[in-house]
């Protein structure tokens, strides 16, 4: 009888920490359970299509430190038909699951963010062997308590915001910083924390303009030469402004201006935020959840995901995580504690 095979894949965004968990998995597969492990290239797209290499040792070697993933990304989506397919002998799913079988899986890892494990429900669904494993770095998969790839995110973003501080103050200006985090302020409020945001607005919480306008004026008086505002971009802004504003930023910026006579500017960090080597924590994180997923593996504990809770690494079910977000409390403590610091939240008063 010849050695178990796994397969491994990255779907959606990337994010530091894939290589880490990649390498977590694979070593532990290879050393410690004497399986085979194969890496699907290009996300679901390589499983579609048969695409894959096989991850041995030498593969595995070097790869910690290393940024994005070796086996790349794709944010294909194997269940969403298209008209083009309609005519197609197989679907996709059917693709996948005649290779899934032809390779002789005894699992599928499919390390990825809110869509990924929906996918991954999907095929569980469809009686494969399936365990997801969770990144991003908007920290919105619901049932974990935090995902390898945002505190990398936090860390970038922070020194970012930092580095904005002397040029607000050379200037006089309010800066507004504008990061990631989809329709999850999670990003905006660790960050906007951590570097010490004057106002920091979170798609969970309503903000009035007026509001964060007056109490920018309010700094100003007393004698506070520059702002900071960190802005979410899942944060709300009227459809109408849609079209003249390139981005949540840029319609803060400009209508503060506006309000307030101060001078205004702004800053997408965009996938700057995504890129580089991990954080110290997210290596460490990312190589627990994938010596555990392999552990799911070993005992048999298909159709779950890796999770976080109560600072334990564990499981739950696909189906008790697929469709939702995790979001920002608007009552969560670190509001309350950025509050006591004087932090606006643009729904004061």
């Amino acid at each position: 009888m010849g050695k178990k095979r796994i397969g491994v894949l990255t779907s959606g965004g990337d994010c530091p920490g894939l290589n880490v968990a990649i390498r977590s998995l694979g070593k532990t597969a290879i050393l410690r359970y004497d399986m085979e492990v194969i890496g699907f290239l290009s996300g679901f797209s390589g499983l579609i299509n048969n695409e894959y290499i096989v991850l041995d040792e030498g593969r595995l070697s070097g790869i910690l430190t290393l940024g994005g993933t070796i086996l790349g990304t794709s944010r294909e989506k194997p269940f969403k038909n298209t008209q083009s397919e309609a005519d197609k002998v197989e679907s996709k799913p059917e693709l996948i699951k005649r290779n899934y079988e032809s390779l002789g899986l005894e699992c599928i890892i499919c390390i990825g963010g809110n869509g990924t494990q929906k996918t991954t429900h999907k095929l569980a669904k469809m009686g494969l062997n399936v365990i997801g494993l969770p990144k991003t770095i908007d920290n919105d998969i619901w049932g974990t308590e935090i995902t390898f790839g945002f505190d990398s995110a936090v860390s970038i973003a922070t020194e970012a915001i930092d580095r904005l501080h002397t040029t607000a103050n050379s200037h006089r200006r309010i800066m507004v910083v504008e990061v990631m985090g989809h329709h999850a302020g999670w990003l905006a409020l660790y960050a906007g924390l951590a570097s010490g945001g004057d106002v920091i607005l979170l798609p969970e919480i309503p903000y009035k303009l007026e509001t964060v306008a007056s109490y920018l004026e309010s700094r100003y008086r007393r004698n506070k030469p520059y702002s900071i505002v960190v802005v979410a971009e899942g944060i709300e802004i009227p459809p109408i402004m849609r079209e003249k504003y390139y981005s949540p930023a840029h319609y803060i910026a400009e209508s503060v201006q506006k309000l307030t006579g101060l001078e205004s500017r702004e800053t997408i960090l965009g996938y700057v935020q995504r890129g580089g080597t991990p954080t110290a924590f997210d290596r460490i994180l990312a190589t627990r959840l994938g010596c555990y997923a392999m552990e799911l593996v070993e005992k048999k504990k298909f159709g779950r995901m890796v999770c976080v809770k109560n600072g334990e690494i564990t499981s739950i079910k696909l189906d008790e995580v697929a469709g939702k977000v995790k979001l920002v409390e608007p009552d969560h403590p670190m509001i309350e504690e950025a509050r006591s610091l004087g932090t606006c939240f643009g729904n004061e008063g």
